[in-house]
């Protein structure tokens, strides 16, 4: 008999200080930057986000979600025996987040590990920790995307610094006799490098380069359209499934004019699209499972439907997951 993944639990968990636009064009007037809620709400949809406090690390965000998740799951983190974090901000440079998150958590002795792929993190971790399930590698996988990109804005630099926050979202999947993941795409091109990048890094106790966020926001709006409609439509094919299919949307929450044009091409109404980019910002690999979170806690995703989770971000990677949850 075939062995499938299937989700049996959601959980996220953001931290309480939050800024709304307002809260943060007053923050940066202080400093001398100008912008105003008019110009971010047009052109990216953002109305708030969260950030961290000092001391609060990626691990922390994703313990909490990961709580959540289980207890959805109706699971101990004992269950677990394997964790993957997705993450481009981990708590230190080694060892990896997920080890961290592991022992907080309680669950020591299954496999952990990270997945750096940006904001197509979770599309890749639940990728990968589905083929795990289905070779018997993994039975009951914790699957998180946790981020502080707080840590990383330029504050000086009106363009980037109002787009991301900080969050963590969580799913746990496990082994089943019935589909749940049904097929995923995953890519990356690595000549766009320099388009969305943090270039910084650590040698002889020192930060060598810039440890800023750099985005090229033109180039990556033209870029993401056209490769999350084509990885969408090749995860489609490969389930032998339509857009007619699709139930909900989860895209990565980067910004409103992607996500509507990416509906648009795949023919599919805003009405179908789970959008949580209005308060939570860009939270990066953590973006896809806390509006799948959201969405289930509001009863709007329910069970038995189909999701489309797609994401795109820095690398340049990008992918999608069909999925009955």
């Amino acid at each position: 008999m075939r062995r499938y993944s299937r989700i049996t639990g959601t959980g996220s968990y953001v931290p309480p200080r939050r800024l709304s636009n307002a809260d943060l064009v007053a923050q940066l007037a202080a400093t001398g930057v100008e912008t105003s809620d008019e110009w971010i709400v047009e052109r990216t949809g953002i109305r708030a986000r969260h950030f961290v406090d000092d001391g609060v690390y990626s691990s922390d965000l994703a313990l909490e979600a990961c709580k959540g998740a289980l207890q959805a799951a109706g699971l101990e983190a004992k269950d677990i025996d394997l964790i993957i974090v997705a993450t481009s901000t981990p708590d230190m440079v080694f060892p990896s987040t997920a080890c961290i998150l592991q022992n907080k958590l309680g669950a020591n002795g299954g496999a952990a590990f990270d997945m750096q792929a940006v904001c197509s993190g979770f599309v890749y971790a639940l990728s990968v920790a589905d083929a795990m399930i289905q070779t018997g590698a993994a039975t009951k996988a914790l699957v998180v995307g946790a981020e502080v990109f707080s840590r990383l804005l330029d504050f000086n630099d009106r363009t980037t610094c109002v787009l991301f926050g900080d969050g963590a979202g969580a799913v746990v999947l496990e082994a089943s006799e019935t589909p749940g993941i049904l097929a995923s795409d995953l890519h990356a091109d690595g000549k766009h490098v320099g388009i969305l990048c943090v270039p910084g890094h650590v040698a002889n106790g020192h930060i060598l380069g810039d440890p800023l966020l750099k985005m090229d926001g033109q180039a990556v709006f033209k870029l993401a359209v056209g490769v999350l409609e084509s990885a969408a439509r090749a995860t489609l094919a490969k389930a032998g499934k339509t857009e007619a299919d699709i139930d909900w949307l989860i895209p990565h929450q980067a910004n409103i004019r992607i996500m509507q044009s990416t509906a648009k091409k795949l023919k599919l109404p805003m009405d179908k699209v789970v959008v949580t980019v209005d308060q939570h910002g860009n939270t990066s690999a953590a973006s896809i499972p806390l509006a799948l979170d959201a969405a289930v806690r509001a009863g709007q995703v329910k069970p038995g439907q189909t999701l489309m989770l797609e994401g795109v971000g820095g690398g340049f990677t990008w992918g999608a997951v069909l999925l009955t949850l």
